[in-house]
Parts: C-alpha cells; structure tokens; sequence
C-alpha cells in the first residue's frame, strides 16, 4: 500500500514528460513513446493499424475526426491513466490509440507508470 503510494507521488513528479506534435511520423511516435514509459502506443485508422509513415496530421486526411494541425505539443506524464491518454488522442488529434504492454491492452484505470512497473517485474 505504501509502495503504491510512494509509486504514484513518484510517477507525478517523473522526469519524463512526453509530447506529441502532429508533425511528427506515427512511427516515430510509437518509438518515442516505448522510450519514454516502456510500453507500446498503437494508432489506428478505423478498426486497422495505421500505416507508420503517416503523421498525425496526413492520418487525419483518411479518418472522419479533425486533426488540429496547428495545435501545440501535448504532454503527457506516467502519472496519467492508459484511458487518460487514449483520450487526450482522441480530443486533440481525433485519433484512436491504445496503449499495450506486452502484446496486451493496458486497463484504462491503470497508470503508464504502473504499467511500465509491471513490465519490469
């Protein structure tokens, strides 16, 4: 219990702080993003993957959500839940994401942080 507390304070004041332009190649993204917390972040268009090589702003181009192509650099923190940032995608970049670890969905109530944790162990 109090290592799950110490864990979350942690995770609030974690150095890694991750931003998502939507310049940047969905590949590139993903491969950050690994980096960063340890764990898999899958785009989509529709109900398929998306094509690597494509930008945030170019998958828009063949999704019906808009994209705002202008907009800054979203942050995101291990503190924040897998739904949190699903979310985040979806509001700013009118995409879909999931996040997984090791092949499987990350719960949407879980933390990055947690999930980096349990991919370590």
């Amino acid at each position: 219990m109090l290592k799950n507390l110490v864990n979350r304070i942690a995770d609030n004041f974690d150095r890694e702080e991750f931003g998502v332009a939507p310049q940047k190649k969905l590949k590139t993204i993903s491969k950050d993003f690994q980096a960063a917390f340890g764990l898999e972040l899958v785009f989509y268009k529709g109900k398929k993957i998306a094509e690597g090589d494509l930008t945030l702003a170019g998958l828009n181009k063949k999704t019906a959500d808009a994209v705002d192509s202008k907009a800054g650099d979203m942050k995101i923190k291990a503190s924040m839940s897998a739904g949190q940032v699903e979310d985040l995608f979806k509001s700013q970049f009118g995409t879909t994401v999931q996040i997984k670890s090791g092949g499987k969905l990350v719960d949407n109530k879980t933390s990055l942080g947690d999930a980096r944790r349990a991919t370590e162990s």
